[in-house]
């Protein structure tokens, strides 16, 4: 049995859904499926959860919602009609759309929340009434049912209980049963009955959540790529595709920029043992990437699997002369930076040096003021200053452990180019490099290494 994960692009039209439908037919195992709203039908238009959070803000302002509702309707109307559903089919969908703003919510983050979810919510109440159409014996779970339960101070942006996978053992009776279980995905319900949402890009976490809770153990997640590939096709032209890798080169890679699967999905389907493979629908043959656990883990195909780069990080630089005797140095400093809630990313240090790498989305320019003067204030160094300009490289995989001569390999193609190395630390596991440079210098760094290892 499996679990299948359709995105937005693949469920955007009545045509998209066809694909998906001969994708479900084509395989009797695709028994649980995940539903994201519809996508874009074309350059231009509109997602259907962009759609959601305009008719939310309009509800929120006491503005008139009647023409955003009526797109909204309109979007799964069109996808009824396609399939010449019978007239009064789609009432309880334009029914729940209506009464939205008509629910209790108790702060506007939560009605921001539930209206989003419900481009899912519906796309999967559509889907169960499409297949039933076809003849397809297929039942709505919504997440109350299925007793998915989140949590977090964002109801925007939730993580899942543990409780969830307790509650999901009461749908292991349907397994038995010749019917297809339709889940909408990127939501669940807060232990006070609130809907709260994944961060964008949920529908791949419920996909693993559903995948644990009903112990299947493949999940094909599909979306409008036919494969992972070893490295960005925006800097390297037709990259390889990578054919398997494990759980934690796709979290290594994901830190870094590989942004084709959410690597917070992951989560779920580590703890449930699943080997998640990523599909293309408009090409479902092709065999697409394997994320398997590691003992179910071969040989790799290559001593490197993938390079990824990110250039949105700053760098804080101390120089105190002395720095590694004082006790409580980088306590103190950890400390300025829990007082203005940054987290660092990695602290390359020297014996008079000390680098703290930081992710630019969590500054800005009052923090950058107010950490530089704390850091004064507090540490009295002999020099402190920001460098702006800073990208990290990762170089991953499995087949780098024990091999001998690999980061060698790696810069020299670097130094060839004249591109200078600001950081270099091997990641504990040995299956991971990250190299510091300049952000001008990352693509070229990439190209560089890309054509070493794998052209």
């Amino acid at each position: 049995m499996k679990v299948v994960k359709f995105g937005g692009s693949s469920l955007a039209n009545g045509p998209e859904f066809q694909k998906v439908i001969d994708i479900i037919k084509a395989d009797p195992g695709r028994r649980f499926i995940v539903t994201s709203a519809p996508g874009k039908r074309h350059d231009g238009d509109i997602k259907v959860t962009d759609l959601l959070i305009k008719y939310a803000n309009q509800t929120i302002k006491n503005q008139d919602t009647y023409q955003v509702l009526n797109e909204i309707i309109g979007r799964y109307q069109a996808i009824a009609d396609y399939f010449k559903l019978p007239p009064h089919a789609l009432d309880k969908i334009k029914s729940i759309l209506t009464d939205l703003p008509s629910h209790d919510y108790s702060d506007n983050a939560h009605l921001m929340a539930a209206f989003k979810a419900h481009g899912e919510r519906m796309n999967a109440r559509l889907m169960t009434l499409v297949l039933n159409h076809l003849g397809i014996k297929a039942k709505f779970i919504d997440p109350s049912v299925s007793g998915i339960v989140v949590t977090g101070k964002n109801p925007n942006d939730a993580f899942v209980k543990e409780v969830t996978y307790q509650n999901m053992k009461k749908l292991l009776p349907l397994k038995k049963q010749p019917i297809r279980l339709v889940f909408p995905g990127f939501f669940g319900f807060t232990s006070d009955g609130q809907i709260a949402t994944f961060a964008r890009g949920g529908s791949d976490i419920t996909g693993s959540i559903v995948a644990r809770g009903l112990h299947v153990h493949m999940y094909e997640n599909f979306t409008d790529v036919d494969a992972i590939y070893t490295a960005n096709p925006k800097i390297i032209n037709n990259p390889v595709p990578i054919r398997k890798m494990t759980y934690r080169e796709m979290r290594e890679l994901s830190y870094a920029g590989f942004s084709v699967f959410n690597d917070e999905a992951i989560i779920p389907a580590i703890q449930g043992d699943v080997t998640i493979n990523i599909k293309n629908t408009n090409n479902p043959k092709a065999p697409g990437t394997f994320i398997m656990p590691r003992h179910n883990f071969n040989e790799p195909d290559n001593l490197i699997t993938g390079i990824a780069g990110k250039k949105n990080f700053m760098a804080l630089y101390i120089h105190k002369y002395l720095l590694n005797a004082q006790v409580g140095f980088t306590l103190r400093l950890l400390k300025i930076l829990v007082k203005y809630n940054v987290s660092y990313e990695h602290m390359p240090s020297g014996i008079d040096d000390l680098t703290i790498i930081i992710n630019k989305d969590q500054l800005n320019q009052h923090k950058l003021t107010a950490i530089k003067h704390d850091v004064q204030e507090v540490l009295h160094p002999d020099d402190v200053e920001w460098i702006d300009d800073y990208a990290i490289i990762m170089v991953v995989g499995e087949g780098m452990i024990g091999k001998v001569g690999t980061l060698s390999r790696i810069i020299e193609p670097l130094a060839h180019k004249n591109i200078p190395i600001k950081m270099i630390n091997k990641g504990a596991s040995q299956i991971s490099m990250m190299i510091g440079t300049r952000a001008e210098d990352a693509d070229e760094a990439i190209r560089r290494i890309y054509n070493e290892f794998l052209e």
